[in-house]
């Protein structure tokens, strides 16, 4: 791993650390990679949260469609929409100064071609301000991700496993295992990076092959369940901070227990509220 000199954090070239003042842009992901400097990524859909992880210094957000399991109350991500994706993005965007946003392409709004991934990606840029979209899919998406490029509009590809096509996959397997899986990732992958992508998401993908995919892109590569040696990471901030109930994936490690927190908080005001503690005289206007 390349050393972060404190000269850079303070000039402001780092992504985690650094003292820029304007947006992040993909001029700086790229240029991250160049200098070898590893980088955070956390999902975020509310401007609250968002602003939280903006001043820790979080280069890139995610308004994920992973808003569907974590804040919507369904079961996967498939029936997340556009709306719903617009309404977050445009409170994220709002909630920060410096982190690069990118609004997730959900489910059904560019699986029908290039033009409907345009008119889709053209609705997060100009309604809700992100900086960049992400979609999933590999050769199969490479014509949308090509005509979004062309039409200046910056694109984070997601290969491996694609939560998206639940169904087909049955459930949420590890991708790449094999001689031939792992070849085809690797296509798509460099696919990807062929129509103009600027950084590609690894979901789910054995450590090793994910190495290899990273050594072979002059992208970025952002696991997720992928390793160690990808360029960066990402989390959904409700797994990560421990806010999520019960059961969580293996290549999680949560940094808080939130969800403990907040329902001792709010424990702890229904008690004073039975009990007649609060509000106290402090609490009153007179």
């Amino acid at each position: 791993m390349t050393h972060v000199s404190p000269a850079q954090k303070q000039s402001g070239t780092t992504l985690y650390g650094g003292k820029g003042s304007r947006r992040i842009t993909v001029r700086d992901i790229s240029a991250a990679k160049e200098r070898g400097e590893k980088w955070p990524m956390l999902t975020a859909y509310d401007a609250m949260t968002a602003s939280v992880f903006d001043q820790a210094g979080i280069p890139v957000m995610l308004v994920g469609d992973s808003m569907g399991n974590c804040h919507l109350g369904y079961e996967t991500t498939v029936p997340v929409t556009m709306d719903e994706i617009a309404l977050l993005s445009a409170a994220v965007v709002r909630g920060t100064q410096r982190a690069l946003i990118v609004g997730d392409l959900p489910f059904g709004s560019y699986q029908e071609g290039p033009v409907q991934a345009l008119r889709n990606a053209t609705r997060l840029v100009k309604e809700a301000g992100v900086g960049a979209v992400k979609l999933e899919g590999g050769e199969r998406s490479a014509h949308q991700i090509e005509l979004l490029v062309q039409s200046g509009i910056p694109v984070m590809a997601h290969v491996g496993l694609t939560p998206q096509s639940v169904n087909a996959f049955g459930g949420y397997p590890v991708q790449g295992r094999g001689e031939e899986a792992a070849q085809q990732l690797l296509r798509d992958a460099k696919a990807v990076q062929d129509a103009g992508a600027f950084a590609v998401v690894l979901e789910l993908v054995p450590a090793e092959l994910a190495a290899e995919v990273t050594r072979s892109l002059h992208i970025p590569t952002v696991g997720i369940g992928a390793g160690p040696d990808c360029d960066a990471q990402v989390l959904v901030w409700t797994d990560m901070a421990g806010m999520t109930d019960g059961r969580v994936p293996r290549f999680v490690r949560q940094y808080a227990q939130l969800r403990q927190t907040l329902g001792d908080a709010a424990r702890a005001f229904a008690e004073d509220v039975v009990g007649g503690a609060y509000p106290a005289d402090e609490h009153s206007f007179h």
